[in-house]
């Protein structure tokens, strides 16, 4: 087995993917299969040359192929799709609220680490859908609830 496929087999796979896929779909009462992870597919799928598996940015090479004629046109050209959380839209609806208390309420503005004004303007603009600023609204987030839960030493209720 090619050293890649051995790391994303016996690392990224157990560690990441598959806890995701389980996580999802148990809540939504499913049961995942992994066909493609059966072993005795593995241990073919092992002995092809990357080569063969690889064309040009091209992953799945071979099973594209191989169903070109079963599925349509614009599944086998797709980017790939990842296992993102949507905190974007979280942010502008049910989390909303939350944000708006814990980034402009009066413990974290008065610890003075950034600018009322620039808060604001995140969550306005974040909110009206006029600039996806998630990453940082939910990185001040964290770091607020983390502040709360051990610097201020507030016990019990983070939030709520």
């Amino acid at each position: 087995m090619d050293s890649t496929l051995y790391v994303d087999v016996m690392m990224y796979l157990p560690d990441d993917l598959l806890v995701k896929v389980d996580i999802a779909s148990m809540a939504n009462s499913l049961e995942a299969r992994s066909p493609f992870l059966d072993h005795i597919f593995m241990e073919f799928v092992a002995k092809i040359p990357a080569e063969l598996k690889l064309r040009g940015k091209m992953t799945k090479a071979i099973l594209k192929r191989a169903l070109q004629d079963v599925l349509p046109t614009q599944i086998l050209k797709r980017n790939k799709m990842g296992f993102g959380v949507p905190i974007d839209y979280w942010l502008r609806n049910e989390l909303k609220p939350m944000a708006y208390d814990l980034l402009l309420g009066q413990p974290h503005l008065e610890r003075g680490y950034f600018k009322k004004g620039f808060i604001e303007k995140m969550l306005s603009e974040h909110c009206s859908g006029q600039w996806n600023w998630h990453y940082h609204i939910w990185n001040l987030l964290m770091l607020e609830l983390w502040h709360k839960t051990f610097i201020d030493q507030n016990s019990g209720q983070v939030y709520g």
